[in-house]
């Protein structure tokens, strides 16, 4: 049974939701809490892996491949088996997805392996997980509607900036407490949690889409991949998700190197990493609750600016305190993206939202790991403060891109 899809405008008035409201739905708050699990699961994990490779190792850039390593390879599980999304049950390719993390994690925890092995495992899970994260944003899409949409994703990109600080800071004492190994282990238990909560919790429904077999699964993705392409309003909505998100990630990957051509005080990189995030959630919270729709939704290219602008700051090589402010403004700005969401919903085909969901995230990920290797590049040309600042600006500019893309969303 396909999902029905009711096209919403942005023009009618109407009631903002509020967090309290959605989180009253129980399939969401399930979907919510599985989700925020997960994600320090995957924080923890890649830190700890992180720590274990440099051990094992003494290689500081085999330990970033590490870190980076389960971002790129999204991009070919996106482009070549995002169908899934919609042709499969949504519970069974969630339990199946944690569950395939809880047995890598363990696998990662329990044997010696070669680095080079670790390495194109967690690749390998990558390549998967856009399609899981496909189907847990169709869900939520079924879930919720209106204005209660738009919080609910607001609530689970919060949850993400979240986990990742919780997954941060516990993991650190984690692994000074019992080892990365069983920081590991402990990264296992939460995905099995996860997984149990999904399967006992979360109701069954349909796939969006009958397959009676799926050998077809990557003619089936490439053609809805050209079919949603293709489509100039879809089109239009994903490079305003991605382009922002993926210039303003080259400024902060510069941060450790930042740190030290500043000279900051030991213990700055951890502060200054952890600023984005906390203004991502400020921002989610203060755009999400106390605008109304429509406001949100004419703020958007004006939050792309707040993403992009305060980055010009570092071309002055402001301290740690100054920093640590722009950083946080910054992140606010991601907010931007809770002024695309229902347009975004609305021009999407009801049988494809699965698979629109994946690419969606995929180009997200795709970007992110490409927008550190442009800065850093440019960075080595020209300094870490003016590539820093030349992301912000970029990012402003793209300001432009975002209004272009709410004009169109009215156009067939």
């Amino acid at each position: 049974m396909a999902l029905s899809l009711v096209r919403m405008t942005t023009t009618t008035p109407e009631r903002s939701a509020t967090y309290s409201g959605v989180l009253a739905h129980q399939q969401f708050r399930v979907l919510f809490i599985s989700r925020f699990a997960a994600i320090i699961a995957d924080t923890l994990r890649i830190l700890a892996l992180s720590v274990l490779v440099y051990a094992t190792t003494g290689s500081a850039l085999l330990a970033a491949v590490t870190y980076g390593i389960g971002f790129l390879p999204q991009a070919v599980g996106g482009m070549l088996i995002g169908s899934l999304a919609d042709r499969l049950p949504p519970r069974r390719l969630l339990v199946a997805g944690y569950l395939i993390e809880a047995v890598v994690a363990l696998l990662l925890a329990g044997l010696q392996m070669p680095v080079p092995i670790a390495l194109c495992l967690v690749a390998a899970v990558a390549c998967v997980t856009p399609v899981f994260n496909g189907a847990s944003s169709r869900l939520v899409a079924a879930t919720l509607s209106g204005d209660s949409y738009v919080l609910g994703r607001s609530m689970s990109s919060m949850s993400s900036s979240a986990g990742q600080l919780l997954g941060l800071a516990a993991g650190g004492a984690t692994i000074a407490a019992l080892g990365a190994r069983a920081a590991l282990a402990v990264c296992a238990a939460l995905h099995l949690t996860a997984a149990g909560m999904v399967r006992l919790r979360l109701d069954s429904h349909p796939a969006a889409v009958a397959a009676r077999r799926l050998r077809g699964t990557v003619t089936s993705t490439l053609r809805g991949n050209r079919q949603l392409l293709t489509d100039r309003r879809v089109r239009a909505l994903l490079l305003a998700h991605w382009l922002p998100a993926g210039l303003s990630v080259g400024a902060e990957a510069l941060l450790v190197p930042y740190t030290t051509v500043r000279h900051l005080p030991a213990g700055s990189t951890g502060l200054l990493l952890a600023a984005l995030p906390i203004g991502m959630l400020l921002g989610d919270l203060v755009v999400g609750r106390l605008l109304k729709p429509q406001t949100r939704e004419r703020a958007a290219p004006w939050l792309v600016a707040l993403l992009g602008g305060p980055l010009l700051v570092f071309l002055s090589r402001p301290g740690l305190l100054i920093s640590l402010v722009v950083l946080a403004a910054a992140g606010c700005g991601f907010s931007y993206t809770l002024g695309l969401q229902r347009m975004f919903l609305a021009v999407l085909p009801a049988e494809l939202q699965g698979q629109a969901f994946t690419l969606l995230s995929t180009g997200m990920m795709t970007a992110q790991g490409l927008g550190p290797v442009l800065f850093g590049a440019f960075a080595v040309w020209a300094s870490v403060p003016a590539a820093m600042a030349t992301s912000g600006l970029l990012v402003a500019c793209t300001s432009g891109v975002v209004s272009i893309s709410q004009r169109r969303d009215t156009k067939p």
